[in-house]
């Protein structure tokens, strides 16, 4: 018999507690061995029970979870699920959880709290699976669930990519999913300020997608935007899918715009990185280059295929670097990635790629 994930709780509400209980306990695989309603509660029943994910609240009494993430993950680092309100505040406190070890979050609604957390079973229960899976980091202190199983003909027909000329830009594709939004800032901020465009699909609430463009913006040399309707994708600058969209790379005469679809999730998601990844092989095709980072699923994999297929450089995000190595590993499978590294080679990689492009456009020009 397979050993059972031991789960702690640690919430300050007793009704979020049971109801967190429920939901794990109905699977087989899952033993809840105790909860908390605070920090030091929490602190103590760590080291009696020895559990192998915790799923911790943002906004507790006496310590606020990030702080108590903080000094866990640094002396005694495990497997942390948070659990967040989808508000502006609870989504950057969040982001600041990810970027301390935290694997992985769910919402907690502000109203109707019990029906909102049913809805959300599976997601919970597939987070906690995958978290106690995840590799987790020592910090050092530097630094709704879907049924449907679309592909990503619900949102974009696959067509024959049409001829690209080597006169038109170059646009780098970014998917993650958990574990993304850090390795994402790891690529990110290694990017010189005159790099060609990047587009980004990172699976994240409505919520979140804001306050996360932002948080990227401040961090980088590049122009860092949550994508809007109709925008040009210019170089020196990065373009987030928002939460609620599917984002859609397309040609306006010599130029890319986004393109905001509110289409049917595909493979669970909207956005997905899979629409996005198709969108830039026919548009783009081998004047792309795709990247495909940690992520739970296979999102991506098939739409980095392909992109490949045009002839476009593709990237895939090594199982040693990743938080979880769904989404780059199903790719891999695919045989969609011509190259597979760590994730801090990632951003050299990029800049050679791109160097070879216009070296290339240059001797052609020249020809």
């Amino acid at each position: 018999m397979d050993k059972k994930i031991k789960v702690l709780i640690v919430d300050d509400s007793a009704l979020v507690r049971q109801l967190l209980t429920e939901i794990l306990s109905s699977d087989k695989s899952i033993q809840v061995v105790g909860s908390a309603a605070d920090p030091y509660m929490a602190r103590d029943k760590i080291k009696q029970l020895a559990p192998d994910v915790l799923t911790l609240d943002v906004e507790m009494p006496k310590m606020d979870g990030v702080t108590f993430l903080g000094n866990l993950m640094r002396l005694r680092p495990m497997p942390v699920v948070m659990v967040s309100s989808l508000t502006e505040s609870g989504a950057d406190i969040t982001l600041q959880a990810l970027e301390i070890g935290a694997v992985d979050f769910v919402s907690k609604p502000k109203i109707d709290v019990k029906q909102g957390l049913t809805d959300y079973t599976d997601e919970i229960i597939a987070k906690v699976k995958m978290a106690s899976k995840a590799r987790v980091k020592q910090y050092n202190g530097h630094n709704q669930e879907v049924v449907q199983r679309n592909t990503a003909d619900a949102v974009i027909k696959q067509v024959k990519p049409g001829r690209h000329f080597k006169t038109t830009d170059q646009i780098i594709a970014i998917g993650a999913s958990t574990g993304g939004t850090e390795a994402i800032k790891d690529v990110l901020t290694e990017m010189p300020a005159d790099t060609p465009g990047i587009v980004i699909t990172q699976h994240i609430p409505e919520a979140f997608s804001g306050p996360f463009a932002t948080r990227m913006n401040n961090n980088c040399q590049m122009t860092v935007y949550e994508a809007k309707q109709g925008q040009q994708i210019l170089p020196g600058h990065v373009y987030i899918a928002p939460g609620h969209s599917h984002l859609i790379v397309k040609r306006d005469g010599a130029r890319y715009i986004c393109d905001l679809q509110k289409g049917p999730p595909v493979n669970r998601h909207c956005p997905s990185v899979d629409v996005m990844f198709r969108s830039v092989a026919q548009n783009v095709g081998s004047n792309a280059i795709g990247v495909i980072l940690t992520g739970m699923g296979n999102d991506g994999a098939a739409g980095l295929k392909e992109i490949q297929d045009t002839g476009a450089p593709t990237i895939a995000q090594d199982e040693k670097s990743c938080v979880v190595w769904g989404m780059p590993g199903e790719a891999v499978k695919l045989g969609a990635a011509d190259t597979i590294m760590p994730l801090k080679n990632i951003p050299g990689k990029l800049s050679n790629l791109i160097k070879d492009f216009y070296d290339s456009k240059h001797s052609s020009s020249q020809a």
